[in-house]
């Protein structure tokens, strides 16, 4: 495994086809909270991550739109969220290895870090936001549209969320919308356990876990769905 800053910085525009202007933005992208903890002189991957959220969401959107002019809002909503999901990210930063180049603190080296799901997750779109800040729009779209291709599906192939499921289920039985509510946040900062409960006209129909808020609310919302597709 690389160990140098600029082999990881090297290895990293290998694999995404980009050679950055300022390194210090692919070394922050690549720097786990915990190792910056550690480091007075380090900056973790936080603020990358926030921004590489949202302009990973604007590309996959905007490529959404002008790739299929004829399919309605939900259909590229649905789209959309299949291919932004924490599970494809996480996926495809396995797939690019990007795990490896990770810096990681000593207690999260030790609990394996760099397989976990959201972390993977996380450093994905600190890439992105590395490469819209150093690169521009244009650069930052077509890396997406490159390392997504295969999950860019075709409208019949994409799998509904199961929270846009749940509320279309809940309108249509109900006229009532599904409330989501934090249980427990369990674990040390850096390796945080959610788990959320679902509600439907002041019920609760359903519990899920997750490594992110937004996970939990995921396994909720199946957990609900499956549950009230068993009594109809």
């Amino acid at each position: 495994m690389a160990t140098a800053p600029e082999d990881r910085v090297r290895i990293l525009e290998e694999r995404f086809g980009v050679t950055f202007a300022d390194p210090a933005l692919a070394r922050m992208a690549l720097t786990h909270p915990s190792f910056a903890a550690e480091r007075p002189d380090a900056a973790g991957y936080e603020r990358l991550e926030f921004l590489g959220d949202s302009v990973l969401g604007f590309i996959v959107a905007d490529h959404l739109y002008r790739a299929h002019p004829d399919e309605p809002e939900g259909v590229l909503t649905r789209l959309k969220i299949a291919a932004v999901a924490g599970e494809t990210l996480a996926e495809v930063a396995d797939e690019l290895g990007i795990g490896e180049l990770v810096w990681l603190g000593r207690g999260a080296a030790r609990g394996e870090g760099r397989s976990r799901r959201s972390l993977l997750e996380n450093v994905f779109e600190a890439i992105i936001g590395a490469i819209y800040l150093d690169q521009g729009l244009d650069v930052a779209r077509q890396v997406v549209v490159d390392v997504l291709a295969a999950r860019l599906l075709e409208p019949s192939g994409a799998p509904q969320d199961p929270k846009s499921a749940l509320q279309e289920h809940t309108q249509a039985a109900d006229g009532v919308l599904p409330e989501y509510r934090t249980a427990a946040v369990e674990g040390p900062p850096h390796d945080r356990r959610f788990t959320v409960e679902v509600t439907v006209d002041g019920h609760v129909v359903g519990h899920g876990t997750g490594r992110s808020k937004k996970d939990a609310e995921k396994a909720a919302a199946a957990a609900a769905l499956a549950r009230l597709e068993e009594r109809s």
